[in-house]
């Protein structure tokens, strides 16, 4: 552990902001949402540089995360990624797959170094620092509401626009129609998000696509010119997902919420399951598990873009991720007004991400590239869990006795010693004494 990189402080807060209207999202039917929640987490060193990172959240569902959390990262190096990974990967056996919480030691990272995390992936500046995004919807709508609302996105300056679909076959097909004519008339990309990888029929029920429907209805994308269908089968059909990549003449994306990771997504890569790879990385492996997905899809001649919508800060997560990889197409820029506004999605962070004619600029700061809010972490955030290191002596002896939490204390110690040692050119540190962990 490099001088003062060493975690000092883990903190986790309940994250819970109103939204502007209510907002009602195809993937969980029958859900309507009000506001906006995650479990924000800020890791803080030894020498004060703080790095953050945010899980969507349903309710206070990780409100045991801490216990875990803490101990197993309070003392580490916090620049070393591959670290975090293994704690994460550990974590998982039990039943835990947090990911979100890697791009937290990316931000520390980045800030330590002076560059934006993109940079730090071997990203190049372009276009005058900004990107292309799209209007990515989130409700299903009526033909006759989505007209109108294509018209509103295009005097915007959007130059594409994501539609969702998630009811009967003929109501699907109604409202692609629709879209598809008035994108065609205003030279906008359509895109059309299917949500059958994820599949959620705990409030209301949720169609259930299989193969057959999924190529009627690529086929019903092809006759009005949809650029892209996403996940229009189940998330784990790989043979049938490969099937209709290799039928359809209509780009299939899919692979967001594959909380396996790169393993798994790696083996989809060489089966082909997608045209389009869209891994999101507060699911799919943080940002290292990411980059390398990002990696391989270029290897292959497939198209990488980010799936982004989460929150603010996962946001400015796949951002990152689309400066260093991304292009071939628009990022997605969640944005379904009146309910999933900038200021609701982003309400965590001091700015909102806000795009300007279809363009946003990538942040050029050090690490992720955002600031926490604290007025919102005043109003709608509660602090549930802190651990540093008199916390971590106290739960220890609380938790596991004197004599095991000695024990263990004195095996991570001689650990990190060992690690330390490793790390320091000969004679330049060996006689410094390990820390109490």
């Amino acid at each position: 552990m490099a001088g003062g990189t060493g975690v000092a402080r883990v903190e986790l807060f309940h994250f819970s902001a109103p939204l502007p209207a209510t907002f009602r999202p195809s993937w969980i039917p029958g859900f309507p949402q009000n506001e906006n929640r995650a479990t924000l987490l800020r890791v803080l060193t030894e020498d004060g540089v703080e790095g953050w990172s945010a899980g969507p959240a349903i309710g206070r569902e990780r409100r045991g995360l801490g216990d875990l959390l803490g101990p197993y990262l309070v003392g580490e190096d916090a620049t070393d990624i591959a670290m975090v990974q293994q704690r994460l990967r550990e974590m998982s056996y039990l039943g835990w797959r947090n990911w979100w919480i890697e791009p937290a030691f990316w931000d520390i990272k980045g800030k330590l170094e002076g560059e934006p995390v993109w940079r730090m992936l071997g990203g190049e500046p372009r276009d005058g620092g900004t990107v292309d995004v799209y209007a990515s919807t989130g409700e299903v709508r009526s033909p006759e509401y989505r007209v109108r609302e294509i018209e509103q996105r295009h005097a915007e300056g959007f130059g594409a626009i994501k539609i969702r679909v998630h009811e009967d076959e003929a109501a699907d097909e109604a409202q692609v129609r629709a879209a598809g004519e008035a994108c065609r008339e205003r030279g906008m990309l359509l895109g059309v998000d299917a949500n059958q990888a994820w599949r959620v029929a705990a409030i209301a029920d949720a169609p259930l696509w299989d193969l057959e429907r999924a190529k009627r209805f690529a086929d019903v994308c092809a006759e009005v010119g949809v650029a892209w269908i996403e996940e229009p089968l189940p998330m784990d059909d790989w043979e049938a997902q490969a099937a209709l990549t290799e039928y359809s003449s209509v780009q299939i994306a899919g692979g967001e919420l594959h909380t396996g990771a790169y393993p798994e997504l790696a083996m989809m890569v060489e089966r082909r399951c997608y045209d389009v790879f869209q891994p999101d990385a507060i699911f799919t492996g943080g940002i290292d598990q990411t980059a390398r997905l990002a990696r391989l899809c270029r290897k292959h001649g497939l198209t990488y873009t980010p799936h982004t919508w989460t929150n603010g800060v996962g946001f400015a997560v796949n951002l990152q991720l689309y400066a260093a990889f991304g292009g071939a197409k628009p990022l997605e820029f969640p944005y379904d007004p009146p309910g999933w506004l900038p200021e609701g999605r982003d309400a965590m962070l001091a700015e909102p991400f806000t795009h300007e004619r279809g363009r946003l600029r990538v942040p050029d700061g050090p690490g992720l590239g955002f600031e926490i809010s604290k007025q919102a972490l005043r109003r709608f955030a509660k602090r549930f869990f802190v651990m540093d290191r008199k916390r971590l002596a106290v739960f220890a002896l609380r938790d596991r006795g004197l004599n095991a939490a000695r024990e263990m204390n004195e095996t991570k110690s001689a650990r990190l010693a060992a690690e330390r040692a490793a790390a320091t050119p000969s004679g330049d540190r060996a006689q410094e004494p390990s820390r109490p962990c």
